[in-house]
């Protein structure tokens, strides 16, 4: 047991973390069960959203779950899993504009004469 009050908070803080860890592995491996119990799309669908939040969580670098990913995709192509291509997502209602601000005329730019160069002497 530490002694030093920085030790015993990083013991505390080490603690919560491993928790939280253990908690995020744990539901990747329910998930990644779940899908080879039964593949379906959707069950596929919850088992690659575990690893995207893993790979958030900083739990999982972004490569290990890219390649954990695919090899689903490659078992559920594997299991005839029809997966919905070209779903497109919810989309936020159109803004509305603010009204267009008055402009005011600028006057025209005064153009100033050209100088005139000095005749030449013949």
């Amino acid at each position: 047991m530490p002694i030093i009050k920085s030790a015993i908070k990083r013991m505390r803080q080490n603690a919560k973390r491993r928790a939280r860890n253990v908690a995020l592995k744990s539901d990747i491996k329910t998930a990644v069960k779940a899908f080879r119990a039964k593949p379906s799309a959707a069950t596929l669908s919850a088992a690659q959203s575990e690893y995207d939040k893993a790979v958030k969580k900083n739990l999982m670098k972004i490569n290990t779950a890219s390649r954990r990913k695919a090899q689903l995709a490659k078992e559920a192509k594997a299991a005839g899993v029809k997966l919905a291509t070209g779903t497109k997502k919810a989309t936020k209602p159109a803004a509305k504009k603010a009204p267009a601000k008055k402009t005011v005329a600028k006057k025209p730019a005064v153009k100033k004469p050209a100088a005139k160069k000095p005749a030449k002497k013949a």
